[in-house]
């Protein structure tokens, strides 16, 4: 079994921080790609950042300059460090792991049960 635990959302006021993280937990061999996916209401699910186990990362253009992803592989966790909030930021923010289970023996993409964050004007 696998599991993501997401914390860290909240109500912000736009120009002010929050700073998500997630944790992978269960059987697990190895852990590859994990992100921040986000969906606002009425809108499709949208990636927002990526970091592979050597620490590359990609940011969505969206956030790029205002957002910092990053990971510790010993834990498992990774975060996203918002900066200068704004409101078109509102959304549920999900994280996702693809990683390689130590039961199954298969590689698959998880994703958590999100946290919700709130930007006002």
């Amino acid at each position: 079994q696998v599991q993501l635990v997401e914390s860290g959302g909240g109500l912000a006021q736009a120009g002010e921080s929050l700073k998500l993280s997630c944790t992978v937990s269960g059987s697990i061999f190895r852990v590859n790609v994990m992100g921040w996916y986000r969906q606002a209401p009425g809108k499709q699910r949208e990636l927002v950042a990526t970091v592979t186990s050597g620490g590359s990362t990609t940011l969505a253009d969206s956030v790029k300059g205002r957002f910092t992803i990053s990971r510790d592989n010993a834990e498992n966790t990774i975060y996203l460090q918002m900066n200068s909030l704004k409101p078109e930021d509102t959304a549920v923010y999900y994280c996702n792991a693809e990683l390689l289970s130590g039961s199954t023996w298969v590689t698959t993409a998880y994703f958590g049960q999100g946290t919700q964050v709130t930007v006002s004007s």
